[in-house]
């Protein structure tokens, strides 16, 4: 009965994961276009407004652990609800007043995404059927990079008429439309049911069960994750990831300023072809996994990743093609991770402490990219010895992403 209920595909759910993938990024992003405004406005300098922006990426790395932990108290589906509703509150008290309460508003929504980031993977592991766990983890990464992207070409113009405060608020409207989708999908008795559902159904451990010398069924031992070769490769992979998205991400714009001569508004517009491309890499990478496998994909991510800050150190001017295939690698290598996050696995809590192992380490090193980028190219006067960092970390992204995925490939087989 279980297996049978499992491989009915949840559309409603689909949809509903997709709807916070928006919320899970979009709102924290939108900080970035009107970090000017919001500098003058309250008087912070350059320093300050950094930290303001990474704010929610040091609170991704500190706070997964204990978002674990919630998750395996309450269940998958209350720590959902307490994740978007947190959300919304972090929106509101960032737009609330002045410095303080723009401080605590980020803290409170980089909390409480940690927590989704946490928990999207053990429902997917748990309720999609195993041969649509790609598309749909393809359809979530790319739902995390759409927001990003609507949030950073959208909030200029609203804040033009709404002020920087009215602007973030706007985006209040994804958490209220990923909330009612959430309650459409699971229905408001399980959406704030606390604890787990079942012990089968929320631990997953009907996929893997062993028997004893009896033939007894009993649950299969779970490795300690970091004990486990593969999970500290994936830990490291997501990290090189993180690492060099948010490198990208923060001063990709600037680059474009310093070596090409665009202007601030410009680069900003430019630049956000680099978040574009990544829905092309995540809806891709799942379709072209099943035609090649999944280590043979994770080499073609590579290469893209490996192009673009090679590209933009030997031919600036070629930015155009290099922030396309770099976007598409970003979107596909975190869904890449993701999708073998789910594949080893073997339960749903062991999906949770997986992931949140993974996404700790990962983030943890990602947010120290702006900083170390930016610190090397105070150091040096320029771009070259900067880029070449984020191309270290591409070359980390692969070499163990590659023995990640094979390892993984071998005990699915």
């Amino acid at each position: 009965m279980i297996r049978e209920a499992r491989a009915a595909f949840p559309v409603l759910l689909v949809v509903g994961i997709v709807f916070i993938g928006f919320i899970l990024r979009g709102p924290i992003v939108a900080v970035a276009p009107v970090s000017g405004l919001i500098s003058d406005d309250l008087a912070l300098s350059a320093a300050q407004m950094g930290l303001l922006t990474t704010l929610p990426v040091l609170c991704f790395a500190l706070m997964t652990p204990f978002a674990s932990l919630f998750v395996g108290k309450a269940g998958a589906n209350f720590a959902t609800t307490v994740a978007i509703v947190g959300v919304g509150i972090g929106s509101i008290v960032r737009s609330a007043g002045g410095v303080e309460a723009t401080v605590v508003g980020t803290v409170v929504m980089g909390a409480f995404i940690t927590i989704g980031n946490v928990v999207i993977p053990v429902i997917i592991r748990r309720d999609i059927p195993t041969a649509r766990v790609g598309i749909v983890t393809g359809a979530y990464t790319s739902a995390l990079n759409v927001g990003s992207m609507v949030t950073t070409l959208a909030t200029v113009p609203l804040a033009g008429v709404f002020g920087w405060r009215g602007a973030l608020l706007a985006w209040l409207g994804f958490v209220v439309v990923a909330a009612v989708a959430w309650l459409v999908a699971v229905g408001p008795a399980r959406a704030v049911h606390w604890g787990p559902l079942a012990p089968a159904l929320e631990t997953g451990a009907v996929d893997t069960v062993a028997v004893d010398t009896r033939g007894i069924p009993v649950a299969a031992r779970e490795p300690r994750t970091w004990r486990s070769l593969s999970a500290v490769l994936l830990a490291l992979t997501f990290g090189a990831q993180a690492f060099s998205y948010y490198g990208i991400t923060a001063w990709f714009p600037s680059i474009l300023a310093d070596e090409l001569g665009y202007s601030a508004e410009q680069a900003g517009s430019s630049s956000s072809i680099f978040q574009i491309a990544a829905v092309v890499g995540a809806l891709g990478v799942p379709l072209i996994s099943r035609r090649i496998g999944v280590p043979r994909t994770f080499a073609a991510i590579s290469v893209l990743w490996i192009t673009l800050p090679l590209g933009m150190i030997l031919l600036p001017s070629g930015w155009p093609a290099w922030g396309f295939l770099g976007g598409v690698a970003q979107g596909g290598g975190i869904t890449i991770v993701f999708m073998l996050i789910v594949q080893l696995a073997l339960s749903g809590t062991h999906a949770r402490r997986l992931s949140a192992m993974v996404q700790g380490v990962g983030y943890a090193l990602g947010a120290t990219a702006p900083s170390v980028v930016g610190a090397v190219h105070d150091a040096t006067g320029g771009w070259t010895v900067p880029v070449a960092i984020v191309l270290v970390a591409t070359a980390v992204f692969t070499v163990c992403g590659l023995a990640g995925a094979l390892r993984a490939t071998r005990k699915a087989h």
